[in-house]
């Protein structure tokens, strides 16, 4: 339940501290005294905009705040883990809100920050508010058909047919992506296949470039490598200026360098290397010159496998690489056209088999749904003749689809017929706020055992009611009292009797500046702000609010 409520600096209100108790609770007071505030704080704790207007006048902030005791703490944790806040550690939460005359807000669970939309998401769970228009919500059919849900007892069944409905939308929407995809021409088609067959026929090869370059160069210069090798062997060993020849006359002359001076052989140390090295050079270029053969054939082949690699590069891509890819992709995307055909009956079979599946989901909950809606007319319509609708009639209406929807093959229609010979009409069609007002608390009654929400507020549903019937809303109130906290809003006394807490809001002027306050009437007092909502303040009014709180 909501244990405590502050309010501080919003509108009359400059500092409000409100401890609630359980049960029923009501809040009277004059027209224009502030009863509105209680209603207005709510909707700001959980979510709602924030008017700078609502600021006192004069001040720069407002601050609500509301401490909920809550029965069972899963739910509101569920949301906050959700939301990355820390889930409560003991059965209470705290949720704060600030807002300042220059639009800036501030929200906090826990002391902690956060959004209004873990706000909004709270109050859903947390608070049940009904205005004077907010029973239009019951003119939803979906809202209807949810309520006739919380009463059967079809959580885990409608977890299930969700599931099989969300499986079933996705295959049908992967088959009408394929089938309504943009079909390829045969000009297409033959683009297509030519780019592979050509791409393919290539038979590339990663990094095949540099060596293919490297087998050209060398293909197309054979003669001048030929001329330029041979010249260099004869000039090493041929002729009587040869290199070699020279080298083993010098060998010599080092030999006796060595043999009467020591200390000269670190001078001529590599000359016998450099010898050897050169003997090696020459054997080497014989070879090189042997390997080597003027191919005409072989150069023209290079030449054309560069051509082509070249070709195929400035029309696929800057590299062998990126031709290799471009050439993967089209075949990729052929192979897929031309299985279309294939691949649209895969699709097609996998969409029936889950429409099946989502057919058998969707039995399960319309018979569950069939057998409770009698059973749910039934009790709203005993709550109705309490309220003062002896002769009317309630009917839940199941009108059946042949194409799944999100929450089933049904739509939900809650029907009434006020009056004797009347037909009965849909609720959305019904234009007395009274009688609506009624219709919602004899409906909320009827779900007390199965709506988790801990806390409802009734802000003047009551208006446009009178008398007995006015006795029995307010009976209706404190039954709902007795499992959920009500609190009340209400300018009728025979509402207001039947609390088990009662709180007057006060306009009081100090020292020229406007305020409201909230106090708890009991006794005396009570009876008299009882005698006051009946209209005066005569003995015969004093001796009727007596008898109201008596229950007489």
């Amino acid at each position: 339940m909501l244990a405590v409520l502050k309010i501080k600096n919003l509108a009359l209100v400059d500092d409000l501290t409100w401890e609630l108790g359980p049960r029923l609770v009501t809040v009277t007071g004059e027209t224009g005294a502030g009863k509105s505030m209680i209603v207005g704080a709510l909707k700001l704790i959980l979510g709602d905009r924030a008017e700078r207007e609502l600021v006192r006048s004069g001040e720069t902030h407002c601050t609500v705040e509301a401490v909920f005791e809550l029965p069972n703490r899963d739910e509101v944790n569920e949301i906050l883990v959700r939301c990355g806040l820390e889930p409560c550690e003991d059965d209470t939460i705290v949720l704060k809100r600030v807002f300042s005359i220059t639009g800036k807000n501030k929200q906090f669970i826990n002391c902690a920050p956060a959004t209004l939309q873990v706000l909004k998401e709270l109050g859903e769970v947390l608070v049940d508010l009904h205005g004077p228009h907010d029973h239009q919500s019951l003119m939803s059919q979906e809202r209807q058909l949810s309520m006739l849900d919380a009463y059967a007892g079809t959580e885990e069944i409608v977890k299930a047919y969700r599931g099989a409905y969300q499986q079933w939308r996705e295959a049908v929407q992967n088959f009408e992506a394929l089938r309504d995809a943009e079909r390829a021409t045969e000009q297409e088609l033959g683009l297509l296949r030519f780019q592979v067959e050509e791409i393919k026929k290539a038979d590339l090869k990663p990094n095949e470039e540099p060596e293919l370059e490297m087998q050209y160069a060398v293909a197309s210069n054979s003669q001048r490598l030929i001329d330029a090798a041979s010249e260099i062997s004869r000039r090493l060993s041929q002729g009587p200026m040869a290199v070699l020849g020279q080298l083993r006359d010098m060998h010599r002359h080092v030999r006796e360098l060595e043999r009467f001076d020591e200390a000269t052989s670190g001078l001529v140390s590599g000359f016998e290397t450099a010898q050897v090295e050169l003997e090696e050079m020459e054997r080497g270029l014989h070879r090189y010159v042997s390997s080597l053969e003027i191919n005409p054939a072989e150069v023209a082949r290079l030449e054309a496998r560069i051509d082509l690699i070249e070709a195929l590069k400035r029309k696929y891509g800057g590299s062998v690489e990126s031709v290799i890819a471009f050439g993967e992709h089209a075949e990729r995307k052929l192979n897929a056209i031309e299985g279309r055909g294939e691949e649209l009956h895969r699709l097609e079979q996998i969409a029936a088999e889950r429409l099946q599946e989502l057919r058998e989901r969707a039995r399960i909950l319309s018979a569950t749904r069939l057998q409770a809606a009698p059973e749910l007319a039934a009790e709203v319509s005993g709550h109705l003749e309490d309220l003062g609708f002896r002769q009317s009639k309630f009917e839940i209406a199941l009108k059946y689809s042949d194409t799944p929807g999100p929450s089933g093959m049904e739509m939900v229609d809650f029907q009434f017929a006020p009056n004797p010979g009347q037909p009965f009409k849909p609720l959305r069609v019904i234009a007395s706020s009274g009688e609506m007002s009624r219709v919602m608390l004899a409906v909320k009654n009827a779900l007390a055992d199965e709506d988790s929400i801990p806390l409802m507020v009734f802000d003047e549903i009551d208006a446009n009611v009178g008398g007995e019937i006015a006795h029995a809303v307010g009976r209706k109130m404190a039954s709902l009292g007795e499992k959920h906290q009500v609190v009340a809003i209400t300018h009728m006394p025979q509402v207001a009797s039947l609390a088990h807490h009662h709180y007057v809001v006060q306009k009081i002027v100090e020292e020229g500046k406007t305020r409201s306050s909230l106090i708890e009437v009991k006794g005396e007092r009570r009876v008299a702000e009882v005698t006051r909502m009946l209209g005066g303040g005569g003995e015969t009014a004093r001796n009727l609010a007596e008898a109201m709180l008596a229950g007489v």
